[in-house]
């Protein structure tokens, strides 16, 4: 057996629980955590040896929360409001997406966003035009 299997089978209960798909709520987060410990050791360091397990963890993150965590549906509205104080805004300062009566309104509830707003407002704030629907 060569050094490098022999090491890995030596270690291998040190490991194997970090490679393996969570199971529930506990596993998830505990590989979570154990991501975050690796992402604090590594920093940016692009080229550091546990970059690859980083990925591996940060793949199998993704895969439980797609399957268990789904993002729920965007309510433009809130986020219009959200992104409007993140900025400092106020209703009047977005005059290339809507009236400020108009904004009153969409923030309120009175009104919807339209396809017009959206792209606007996309565009305003760089963000995907989904974040509004």
């Amino acid at each position: 057996m060569n050094a490098m299997i022999k090491q890995a089978v030596d270690h291998w209960h040190y490991v194997a629980p970090l490679l393996s798909k969570p199971e529930n709520e506990k596993d998830f987060h505990a590989l979570v955590e154990a991501l975050d410990e690796l992402l604090d050791i590594v920093g940016d360091d692009e080229t550091h040896p546990l970059m690859g397990l980083i990925h591996q963890l940060g793949d199998l993150v993704s895969v439980y929360e797609n399957e268990h965590l789904p993002i729920p549906h965007g309510d433009g509205r809130a986020a219009l409001a959200f992104l409007m104080a993140q900025h400092g805004l106020g209703q009047s300062d977005l005059a290339e997406v809507a009236t400020q009566s108009v904004i009153s309104e969409i923030l309120s509830g009175k009104r919807q966003l339209n396809i017009r707003h959206i792209k606007a407002l996309s565009e305003r704030f760089k963000v995907s035009a989904d974040t509004f629907f």
